[in-house]
């Protein structure tokens, strides 16, 4: 199936590229990395303004209604950036918040930007507690806990991540119960689509930086990316990433548990081999942190396994096609 944004969907998505394009990212990445968020704040109140977070928001608390295909296009174009924040946290806290009370209070200033959420997902057997990402940075942290939804009262100590840009914070033990029972299944598929849309940013991101360098550096006096095998790997690289274009666009029109997950694998797959392929390609160079290419690379690996691993979505497809079908 051949899945194509109508002119408002273009637009939109040509409107956040033009606008991170301009706003210097990597630099903006590199701070929040240092836990320095003043210009990662000022960033998140742009993208707020142009509706992104506002699209994950019922309009009854002052957003644009649960829109998952402008999602998805606006979060390949987070990830094309390397936007740093709980950008794919905010928007899964939009889900978790169905009471009535706490949604009212909390879900107006998230559609805004004038607040940022993180999420934690409470382990039993972890003795370590919940960890949130970018929960310093956070203003709304919520642990989805045995008990319910908590509203976790603080955090403590920041411990970083493979990601610089994706700081891991221990919230607090307690808190203010949101809401009773398990979470709103609704809320890991949106964490999954964001976060396969956020890939497949990095993804395109990683093979156009990379067409770009082979085709300025030379060997024995001719560009490396004129070379067959650099050419096969490259095509390859291109050919995962397109293959995984339609099942994330399909994945939110159908908003279905299965597709959702062969969204997250398929996506996160093609940007793991684009960095893999990106680090080849560059050589040494792509080894630095100096070096900007790292920001999509450590970030293409961190989102390989965030909210899923491979394993756990293609598990979660298999098991959906493994259900009898009802006559």
């Amino acid at each position: 199936m051949r899945f194509l944004l109508d002119p408002e969907q273009r637009a939109f998505a040509a409107s956040l590229d033009a606008m991170l394009t301009a706003a210097d990212t990597p630099g903006t990445a590199r701070e929040w990395g240092r836990g320095e968020h003043t210009r990662g704040r000022a960033l998140w109140a742009r993208i707020a303004d142009a509706g992104v977070f506002a699209l994950a928001v019922p309009e009854a608390y002052e957003g644009l209604g649960r829109r998952p295909v402008d999602l998805a296009v606006a979060f390949v174009e987070l990830g094309r950036h390397a936007v740093p924040g709980p950008l794919v946290e905010t928007v899964t806290a939009a889900a978790l918040l169905r009471e009535p009370g706490p949604a009212k209070r909390l879900l107006p200033a998230l559609a805004s930007g004038a607040s940022m959420a993180t999420v934690a997902y409470e382990d039993a057997s972890s003795e370590e507690g919940a960890f949130a990402l970018d929960g310093d940075a956070a203003d709304v942290r919520l642990s989805v806990t045995p008990a319910g939804l908590r509203l976790a009262p603080g955090y403590d100590g920041v411990r970083p991540s493979l990601d610089p840009a994706r700081r891991l914070a221990r919230l607090s033990a307690g808190g203010e119960l949101l809401a009773v029972g398990p979470p709103a299944p609704r809320a890991l598929l949106t964490a999954r689509l964001a976060t396969a849309a956020q890939a497949l940013g990095v993804g395109l991101a990683l093979l156009e930086r990379t067409v770009a360098y082979v085709g300025r550096r030379t060997q024995f006096g001719v560009p490396v990316g004129s070379f067959q095998a650099v050419k096969h790997r490259l095509a390859d690289t291109r050919i995962a990433l397109e293959f995984a274009r339609p099942l994330v666009l399909g994945a939110a029109v159908t908003m279905a548990p299965a597709d959702v997950a062969a969204a997250k694998a398929s996506a996160c797959e093609a940007a793991y081999g684009a960095a893999r392929t990106a680090l080849q390609a560059h050589g040494a160079i792509g080894y630095t942190a100096e070096y900007d290419l790292s920001l999509w690379l450590t970030k293409a690996r961190a989102l390989r396994t965030a909210w899923g691993t491979p394993d756990e979505c293609r598990a979660a497809v298999l098991a959906a096609r493994a259900r009898p079908v009802s006559r």
